[in-house]
């Protein structure tokens, strides 16, 4: 409780929360007041904003407002799910070395360095563009997930390490604990409330990452994301038409949404980290 007051107090932690929960309700209950329709065309190409499209239109003549609404949740969702990914994998790999420490730390320190050395976005994009038929969202979110986890682990590993040597640890050994038991009650409790943070740095990597790849071209098939919005206006000359409609409402989107989750975890961690704390 003291903490949650503590927070309340952080101007950064309520612009941030204010800020994501606005796209987060704008993604998830614009749907009920706001006729989403990104088939039927409303308009001409590149149609300036109007009473009847209210952001204008695309080089389709669909309803931006709807393509809006549609891509941010589609991007949402992507950042979500390569968020969990990439927090869960990163986070058991770096408990178990963290704790189990010799050989097996320095093992999976080296696979970890190895993958991290790689650039995360150009491994998407070499896996992105071999697939060639097929790129869902989930798809899509899974690979960056898979490509984004090695920072997470180092970090994670870095704590475990030194809950490892306390005492209540050592107490859980002589009880005859085994490591599941160790990790899952008496390492990872004390690791929450970080492994909470990565996941927010992890989302809106996520959420980068995909908009990265979909602007180039390597989005997905089936879906509209913001990434793909602003691909859309690159490939059909909405800036040299001057239609700022077509790209600038998902570039600030997309802004907002990182900026409010960069923040977040900024007050976060100045209440969770007692050295941050004045």
């Amino acid at each position: 409780m003291k903490l949650f007051k503590n927070l309340l107090k952080s101007p950064g932690f309520l612009l941030g929360s204010s800020l994501f929960l606005l796209t987060l309700v704008l993604a998830l209950l614009g749907p009920l007041f706001i006729d989403v329709d990104t088939r039927t065309r409303v308009g001409l190409a590149f149609m300036p904003p109007s009473a009847k499209a209210p952001l204008g239109t695309d080089h389709l003549g669909l309803d931006m407002v709807s393509l809006l609404i549609q891509g941010l949740r589609s991007s949402l969702y992507v950042g979500f799910l390569a968020g969990t990914v990439a927090t869960i994998v990163g986070t058991l790999i770096g408990v178990y070395g963290g704790y189990k420490g010799g050989l097996i730390d320095d093992i999976l320190t080296v696979a970890t360095n190895l993958f991290l050395v790689i650039p995360s976005l150009i491994v998407l994009i070499l896996l992105s563009s071999s697939l060639d038929e097929g790129r869902s969202l989930t798809l899509i979110a899974l690979i960056i997930g898979c490509t984004t986890w090695t920072w997470s682990a180092r970090a994670v590993r870095a704590q475990a390490s030194s809950i490892r040597a306390r005492d209540h640890v050592a107490l859980a050994r002589i009880n005859g604990y085994g490591t599941f038991g160790i990790v899952m009650l008496h390492i990872l409790p004390y690791l929450l409330s970080y492994i909470f943070m990565v996941f927010i740095l992890q989302t809106a990597t996520g959420i980068l990452s995909e908009a990265s790849i979909s602007l180039l071209g390597l989005g997905p098939y089936d879906s509209i994301s913001l990434g793909k919005i602003l691909n859309e206006a690159i490939r059909n000359e909405a800036l040299s038409d001057g239609a700022w409609w077509a790209f600038a409402p998902a570039m600030v989107l997309i802004t907002v949404i990182v900026f409010a989750l960069y923040v977040l975890n900024t007050s976060l961690e100045g209440v969770f980290n007692p050295r941050l704390r004045k």
